[in-house]
């Protein structure tokens, strides 16, 4: 499969030739999306996500797996005084 999302690798055969291997990139690690700080309860091993259910994957709050506790009460504490 040619797909601009899997990483191209080049490999030798044993019979000179050059050819290219496609495969699938390592899932990073789960950010958050304003400081940038390492998110918890988000698996980052691809086993684990295809056997899990959905509501399993990330936290079951807010902006979960998306934003970290200390930027989403920020993000709250805004939204309250806006409206």
């Amino acid at each position: 499969m040619r797909s601009r999302s899997l990483k191209r690798v080049w490999r030798r055969t044993p019979g000179g030739r050059t050819v290219i291997h496609y495969r699938r990139s390592k899932v990073g690690v789960a950010v958050c999306g304003v400081c940038g700080s390492r998110l918890g309860g988000v698996s980052t091993s691809s086993e684990v996500l295809r056997k899990v259910a959905k509501s399993s994957k990330r936290p079951e709050r807010l902006f979960g797996g998306v934003l970290c506790p200390s930027c989403l009460s920020l993000a709250l504490k805004l939204s309250v005084r806006s409206s």
